[in-house]
């Protein structure tokens, strides 16, 4: 099959390489996915780049996609045969093959049916960005008749986040860095769009809940972003962090988080179970039970996620845009 590997790490137009590796076949428990779209995302870009360390001498980048089964292993029911699919976690948790690849072997509970109005492209956009904003949006419960804070609210993950806030019944504030991003925002359902960089967020957030605050925020930038949180946030709000680019170990003030009787929430997909301690499955053919939400979310039509870039397969090794901290590019995989 055709891959796009490293050997080692470094920026991609230095250490990527397209080239023909064996095509795996499907163990017990897993399924194997031709391939058709494969997701490029921040923490795949840091990956390559390191630190980390690089777990195997070599590793097929990348770790969304979508495509279509076309091997069930032992364990798995037949008439997974020829469903379109999309997948997450490809080359994480002791996995070297990704999804930059023709084809790959992975658990069947790393694998969803695709609806048939979500093209592949969309597809390979669902695990780290979608089922990221679906954690970042509901983890604290129910958002209906609530006002959320998007940061980011024109990102992959933000994108999405906006959506699903919206669609679930929330007030959405997203923040942006232009005018093209705050159309998008309102696109996706944004009842009020922030520039961060021409406006003071916090000031502006004041003056659209009257002096309140938000109950929730999904946080794209925790320690960059935390003074202004700590002014945004209601008494009795939460925060849900993904991503902290602009101060990784940022001074938490301790005493304003209790004294507002906050509750700060984190995660990260890598580290999301698939099955409880007893060996029971959290996943189905629909999907992730955590995103029972986000499937029907997209069985409604209501979603959208043009990809940023689609790049073929073979010369995407030599593309130095791929060394960009940008998610959602797409990378197609078929002929």
């Amino acid at each position: 099959m055709r891959a796009v590997w490293y050997d080692r790490q470094g920026a991609a137009d230095e250490v990527l390489v397209c080239g023909e590796l064996p095509t795996p076949n499907a163990s017990h428990g897993e399924v194997r996915i031709k391939l058709e779209a494969s997701g490029v995302n921040p923490s795949d870009t840091y990956r390559r780049r390191g630190p980390p360390a690089m777990e195997y001498s070599r590793v097929i980048t990348s770790s969304d996609g979508a495509g279509i089964i076309d091997q069930v292993g032992p364990g798995v029911d037949q008439h997974r045969l020829g469903k379109r699919v999309w997948l997450y976690n490809g080359q994480r948790n002791g996995r070297w093959m990704g999804t930059a690849a023709e084809y790959i072997a992975l658990s069947v509970d790393l694998v969803t049916e695709l609806p048939d109005h979500v093209s592949f492209a969309e597809g390979a956009t669902l695990g780290v960005p979608a089922m990221t904003a679906h954690r970042a949006v509901f983890v604290a419960g129910p958002v209906q008749g609530k006002i959320l804070l998007v940061t980011g609210g024109a990102g992959a993950v933000g994108h999405y986040a906006v959506q699903l806030a919206s669609w679930a019944g929330a007030t959405v504030i997203a923040t942006v860095s232009s005018s093209e991003k705050a159309d998008r925002a309102r696109a996706g359902g944004a009842a009020h769009v922030i520039n961060y960089r021409s406006e003071d967020v916090a000031a502006r957030v004041l003056d659209i809940t009257g002096a309140i605050g938000v109950d929730h925020i999904a946080e794209v930038d925790f320690g960059g972003n935390l003074a202004a949180t700590m002014r945004c946030l209601r008494v009795n709000g939460s925060i849900m962090i993904y991503a902290s680019n602009g101060d990784r170990e940022p001074k938490l003030p301790v005493l304003d988080l209790m004294q507002k009787n906050l509750t700060v929430y984190s995660m990260s997909l890598a580290g999301v179970p698939t099955r409880t301690a007893s060996g029971r499955r959290l996943t189905s053919p629909r999907g992730p039970r955590c995103l029972g939400a986000s499937c029907r979310w997209q069985r409604a039509s209501r979603f959208t996620k043009p990809p940023r870039r689609i790049r073929p397969l073979r010369p995407v090794a030599r593309l130095a845009p791929l060394s960009s901290n940008r998610s959602a590019e797409i990378r197609r995989c078929g002929p």
